[in-house]
């Protein structure tokens, strides 16, 4: 079955390489202009994308190379035989010539074939041949759901390199036929200058691609934008991204490492104001990302995208309503010690509390107990940038918040909670046991880590003992090595099945070559 459904793919996926090279307008009812000279038309400059796909929505984006109406239109079947139009949106420079709509009444469970056309501005009968994307909406009822995760793109040095075949760890999840693809965070390096040439321990040299925008840190809106178009010059991201929707989140390199209101920015940058710098990123992170957001909050990245009765999935934000990254020691929730904040934090509970899929899967773009310092000095590790303050006692600082909502899920009866995250560039498998917690009020559950998909390869981390876990599993770098570049062969996805019949969750950590790790399979627990 699993063959059939790549193949299925793989025949999708030439269907789609084949109507953007020619546009299939015969089929599809579009007239094209007689302009003599391609040069002459809008260019459809990255591809499309789609993301937060549900049961009847999911948001459509694409971008092109000037002023342009853009008309996005689906259908149930590849050769658009009874195809849907969506209003039309307007590409402007302010947007980076970015669009993106949420289509909504799409059928439950279909297979949805989607295309954008865009016309020039100033004389419309000058248009794009259109350029054709695939989703998979949510099912009504039951049937099997698969995903993939991961996150960490372009990190530390290592960017496109055509001479290794590219990011070949979005090919790769992309042979597993996931209905979406989880990005945990790090979509980009804004901090990562790119290099020509990198020396590896064989005496070799990885070679990049390099631009403009990734020769220097990011500061202005426009080399932040500059990051993301770096990475759609892989034809394996743009693979992946035309044929399954993608669930963002955003981390800290988006902005730089670390970022927090404690944040000092060094010498490389001549913003040296940190909200400034955050404001930017996260303008051209809600262009270039197919989010769904809300008009109240337009640049919101915590929600809850549900796919079917059997899972719900939480995108949670653990950095942009922090407090100032410090010793992590505070006794009161709240103010420096916060880290999703109060609101984001009720949010969450009152979400998990009316979900009535069989999974929650709450997707973290940070780990709940591995000890991530924020800075080293004279070699020895100062603050903390994630939720863990390297104290195996009772919750303090950011901790706080975590034992709050695990005691909440408690006490509410809340089953069948799950996290995943990146951020520590290595795969482990994480098992919280309130037996052996130094707080003890929850439930027990899991906790799987999965990263870089293309970015250096760093680890194993330290596991702060207060909410119990154990290490079931971890692959990372052997003791001393950092940095391993993706030709090292250390870089991860995780894979999550999820069977409809018995309700079965089964995660696999995967590498990028396919090789499955380790794998458990858990019973959902009965409500």
């Amino acid at each position: 079955m699993a063959i059939r459904l790549t193949e299925n793919r793989l025949s999708r996926r030439a269907f789609l390489r084949s109507t953007a090279a020619t546009g299939l307008v015969a089929a599809s009812g579009l007239a094209l202009p007689g302009i003599s000279r391609a040069a002459d038309r809008p260019v459809v400059t990255h591809g499309v994308q789609s993301g937060d796909v549900s049961e009847g929505r999911a948001v459509l984006w694409s971008r092109t190379d000037r002023p342009a109406r853009a008309v996005f239109e689906w259908s149930t079947t590849e050769s658009f035989a009874d195809p849907r139009r969506l209003p039309t949106l307007t590409a402007l420079p302010e947007n980076d010539y970015t669009v993106k709509i949420l289509a909504e009444d799409l059928p439950a469970g279909e297979e949805i074939f989607y295309r954008v056309r865009f016309a020039d501005l100033a004389d419309p009968n000058i248009t794009a041949d259109p350029v054709t994307g695939h989703l998979r909406t949510a099912p009504a009822g039951r049937r099997d759901i698969s995903f993939v995760w991961s996150g960490d793109t372009v990190g530390q040095g290592w960017g496109i390199n055509p001479d290794a075949g590219g990011m070949k760890g979005y090919a790769t999840m992309l042979k597993h036929d996931p209905d979406f693809f989880i990005h945990s965070g790090d979509n980009v390096y804004a901090d990562g200058v790119i290099k020509a040439e990198v020396g590896l321990p064989d005496g070799t040299k990885w070679k990049n691609i390099v631009t403009p925008e990734k020769s220097k840190v990011a500061e202005t809106l426009d080399e932040f934008r500059g990051q993301y178009k770096y990475n759609f010059m892989d034809d394996n991201v743009r693979a992946l991204y035309e044929a399954v929707p993608v669930l963002t989140q955003w981390d800290d390199h988006e902005v730089t490492n670390n970022w927090s209101d404690s944040k000092q920015l060094g010498a490389a940058y001549t913003e040296k104001n940190i909200h400034v710098l955050a404001a930017r990123a996260a303008k051209a992170f809600h262009e270039w990302m197919p989010i769904a957001t809300t008009m109240a909050e337009p640049q919101r990245v915590y929600r809850k995208i549900a796919y079917g009765p059997m899972l719900d999935v939480f995108m949670i934000d653990m950095r942009t309503y922090r407090g100032p990254n410090g010793d992590n020691l505070e006794t009161a929730e709240g103010g420096v010690a916060a880290f999703l904040g109060a609101e984001q934090l009720a949010w969450l509970k009152q979400a998990l509390l009316d979900s009535k899929a069989t999974w929650k899967v709450i997707a973290a773009d940070m780990p709940l107990s591995l000890v991530v310092w924020d800075q080293f000095v004279d070699n020895k590790g100062k603050g903390f940038e994630a939720v863990s303050n390297n104290n195996a006692g009772a919750p303090l600082g950011r901790e706080l918040e975590f034992a709050d909502l695990l005691r909440f899920i408690k006490a509410a009866g809340i089953k069948n909670t799950v996290w995943l995250t990146a951020d520590v560039h290595y795969t482990a498998a994480h098992y919280y046991d309130p037996s052996k917690a130094k707080f003890q009020d929850f439930e027990p559950f899991w906790e799987f880590v999965s990263g870089p998909i293309h970015a250096g390869t760093f680890g194993p981390g330290e596991l702060d003992m207060t909410f119990g876990p154990e290490a079931k599993y971890v692959k990372a770098p052997p003791a001393g090595q950092v940095n391993l570049s993706p030709a090292s062969g250390l870089q991860f996805f995780g894979h999550v099945k999820i069977a409809a019949d018995t309700g079965v969750m089964t995660v696999t950590l995967y590498d990028t070559a396919d090789t499955a790790l380790w794998s458990t399979d858990i019973q959902p627990a009965k409500a």
